[in-house]
């Protein structure tokens, strides 16, 4: 039986862990060859990171589950390394379908509850800097392989599908940019057959967050008995199925600027989490606080879960 990505070719900025690895694995899935990059492979960990999560693995999984995995190290500041990383797709595949931008490669709590005029310069000039000017370059050199094509789809990763404050000025801003981002591209796009949107995970249990939490994937609701809040989320590969559903989609240039959550594409395409379930983390969010998620006051919200715990109570960890 063929899979619906089967035949397409799709790039994961940012598949080391977390949201991308989800991504990446579950278009995997969905039958494409997905290149998966980040700054992380074997022997050669990125710059700071302490984390054990390696390209390869990455793209083994996307190999094991019916794609075509291929790791590349790419470190997505560097224009001369992005543009030939797409040198490299073009020459190999001729063209790229799916491009999804997941780079992030920052600290998001060092500063969290840090009011703008005491934090530092340096942080925001590195969190601009990884979190948004690389999907800017990312997608300057990877989109010209989509056009002429019938169909190519451009996906940003953010957090939150609302304009509430997510806990830090410079965290904020740079979520609500690559939002914009997907907007403001699909603009110079409207005349192609190329769409740009962005989406959103809900309250995700990165291999980071597992591990902070002491459970692992498939003990994952002993995290309920820690953070309440644990019980409504997603593993990374709820929002990859949201993706590959949106790139199986013929009809998804009907989504282009807009922002979506990976719990309401759930409802709409039907796909489910790893464990069966279908977690909405907007309904868990109106029923436990009284109050739409979208309007909420979110001022003292972990960014990393969209959820208006206090400040003070424990540091969970962040992909």
């Amino acid at each position: 039986m063929k899979k619906p990505l089967e035949g397409r070719i799709a790039l994961v900025a940012g598949a080391t862990r977390g949201a991308g690895r989800g991504i990446a694995t579950r278009l995997g899935e969905a039958g494409a060859t997905v290149y998966c990059t980040g700054r992380s492979v074997r022997g050669r960990p990125a710059s700071g990171s302490k984390r054990p999560e390696v390209l390869e693995e990455t793209a083994e999984q996307v190999t094991a589950l019916g794609g075509h995995g291929i790791a590349v190290r790419c470190d997505h500041t560097v224009t001369e390394e992005v543009a030939a990383l797409c040198a490299r797709i073009q020459k190999e595949q001729g063209r790229l379908d799916i491009l999804v931008n997941d780079i992030w490669g920052c600290d998001a709590i060092s500063e969290l509850g840090v009011p703008f005029w005491k934090q530092s310069p340096e942080h925001a000039r590195t969190v601009l800097e990884r979190a948004v000017l690389t999907h800017i370059l990312t997608s300057r050199h990877a989109v010209p392989l989509m056009l002429g094509q019938e169909r190519g789809l451009v996906v940003e990763i953010t957090d939150g599908d609302h304009f509430g404050y997510r806990g830090s000025v410079i965290y904020d801003v740079a979520k609500m940019s690559v939002i914009r981002l997907a907007f403001a591209m699909s603009r110079d796009l409207r005349r192609t057959r190329v769409t740009a949107l962005a989406v959103t995970p809900g309250f995700l249990r990165s291999e980071e967050m597992l591990e902070g939490f002491g459970v692992t994937e498939a003990t994952w609701r002993d995290g309920a008995k820690v953070e309440p809040d644990f019980i409504a989320s997603e593993s990374p590969s709820y929002v990859g199925r949201a993706v590959a559903a949106l790139a199986a989609d013929p009809n998804v240039a009907t989504k282009a600027g807009t922002v979506h959550s990976s719990w309401a594409l759930a409802r709409e395409y039907g796909f489910t989490d790893l464990d069966g379930s279908q977690p909405h983390w907007d309904e868990y969010f109106e029923r436990t606080y009284r109050t739409p998620y979208r309007v909420a006051d979110a001022t003292a919200y972990s960014p990393w879960h969209n959820s208006p715990i206090e400040i003070a109570r424990p540091n969970w960890p962040v992909d």
